[in-house]
Parts: structure tokens; C-alpha cells; sequence
């Protein structure tokens, strides 16, 4: 499996936050803060933009580092990403993402 792909089968190497902090570009940690302010109803700041991508080793968005259902899942069972999880079918975790999104099934060889 490609490493940037996350636990749920997104692809973090398309992700602007990883982009704004492989790149140190503190206009585009602005803009995702903004966005990802808006979509989420909390106050994001630029200084958490910052991720290195969900399975790779190095810096990740506080959301991401112990917030995101699917991320600690995965940790706690130990698993490449959910396409290795027997349960991946029924789980309503990544099944948010997974309904919404093609790609990430296709990733996860679903």
C-alpha cells in the first residue's frame, strides 16, 4: 500500500494541509485554516495546519493526531488501513468517507 494513503483510504499527498507544511507556505495554512474553520464550526488556526500525512512518521494536524475515529481505530488494531479490517463493510466510522468517496474505496481495494 502507498504510504501517504490514510487509514481511511484518502490520499494525503492531495491534501492541502500536507502541501502547506511540505512547502512551509503560510498562505495556503491560512486558507485551510479558513476552510476547515467554516466546514467544521470550530476555530482552526494556521499553527495546526500542519501534517506530514495520516501513516507517516512526523507532524500531524491535531484533529488527525488524536481526534480522528478512524486513525486511532486502525492504531488500536493494529492495521495497514481499513481495507485490512474485516469490518470494514459495516463500519460506520469510514463509512462516512467511504459512501462520499470513490477514490478512497479504490485505494482501500474495495
Amino acid at each position: 500500500m502507498k504510504e501517504f494513503i490514510a487509514y481511511c483510504g484518502l490520499d494525503c499527498e492531495r491534501c492541502e494541509a500536507r502541501t502547506a507544511t511540505i512547502n512551509n507556505d503560510g498562505h495556503l495554512r491560512q486558507k485551510v485554516a479558513e476552510e476547515w474553520s467554516q466546514l467544521n464550526g470550530v476555530t482552526i488556526t494556521p499553527q495546526m495546519i500542519n501534517c506530514t500525512g495520516c501513516r507517516i512518521d512526523g507532524v500531524k494536524t491535531p484533529f488527525c493526531e488524536s481526534l480522528c475515529p478512524i486513525r486511532q481505530c486502525a492504531l488500536i488494531r493494529k492495521i495497514e488501513t481499513c481495507g485490512r479490517c474485516a469490518e470494514v463493510k459495516t463500519c460506520e466510522k469510514v463509512g462516512m468517507i467511504l459512501k462520499n468517496n470513490e477514490e478512497a474505496k479504490r485505494n482501500l481495494g474495495l
